[in-house]
């Protein structure tokens, strides 16, 4: 009785064990994915007149397809499971959500509608989904990644259209998000005083979002591939270390 007493109770500190390493990994990822996210495509992801037709379908799916490759290698490698993706997705998005609702909206006052952030989970869903079917990372590379960058501004319009509608402004014509702009001043710094996409009527999105997109699909692919290889043998690398009997035992032999 005290044998299976003892072995319920470390089976029991063994799952909160497990529940704190799951916890601690997923805020670890979101982490270090959100800061990755604010480094390389911050100011698309911040403020709705980034959120152009022309730059942000290009730099925002190239530089984050980054994480979810590497996480899908680990999951995949490892569990066979194909979630990585979209785990990794999810804890951006409530990441961001975080930020933006805290820091943005909590500190400095801005709209949620002026800095809500893009999402990618869509495609996280097909990225998975292609490798769920054809269980080959390099398929998964061409297609999923061709699709990750075709799939990110149509899934992301149904958010931003209602910004890019056109409005005549002081003698000007631009879009909402360009009003918003004006409205809610930012950091002096010229460069977040300038309108992105420069043009006349560039709200109707005309075809270099098509241009946009498949050269974002592109370039996805090439990101895909280092990264899967970078989380597949150093992330998701097993490494033991000798112990001193190991040690000891060599030593003899020796």
């Amino acid at each position: 009785m005290q044998y299976s007493q003892v072995d319920a109770e470390a089976k029991a500190i063994a799952r909160k064990f497990d529940w704190v390493v799951i916890l601690s990994t997923f805020l670890a990822l979101i982490a270090g994915f959100h800061v990755h996210q604010m480094l390389v495509a911050g100011d698309w992801s911040f403020w709705i007149d980034w959120k152009d037709r022309n730059w942000w379908p290009i730099v925002a799916p190239i530089l984050e397809i980054t994480f979810p490759a590497a996480v899908q290698a680990v999951f995949w490698t490892k569990f066979r499971m194909p979630i990585g993706a979209t785990f990794c997705c999810l804890g951006l998005l409530f990441g961001q959500w975080m930020n933006r609702y805290i820091n943005f909206n909590g500190w400095t006052h801005y709209p949620l509608n002026f800095v809500f952030p893009e999402t990618f989970i869509p495609q996280a869903v097909v990225l998975d989904v292609v490798l769920m079917l054809t269980g080959n990372w390099i398929v998964t590379a061409l297609v999923g990644g061709e699709l990750w960058g075709w799939l990110f501004y149509p899934t992301n319009w149904v958010m931003i259209a209602p910004y890019h509608l056109p409005v005549e402004y002081q003698g000007a014509l631009m879009s909402i998000a360009d009003v918003i702009n004006y409205m809610y001043v930012r950091t002096s710094t010229p460069e977040y005083l300038r309108i992105v996409e420069t043009g006349t009527l560039r709200s109707f999105a005309g075809g270099v979002t098509g241009v946009a997109a498949f050269f974002s699909g592109f370039v996805s692919v090439c990101m895909y591939v280092p990264w899967w290889l970078m989380g597949a043998h150093f992330f998701g690398s097993t490494k033991f270390f000798k112990t001193y009997e190991a040690a000891a035992v060599e030593v003899k032999r020796a």
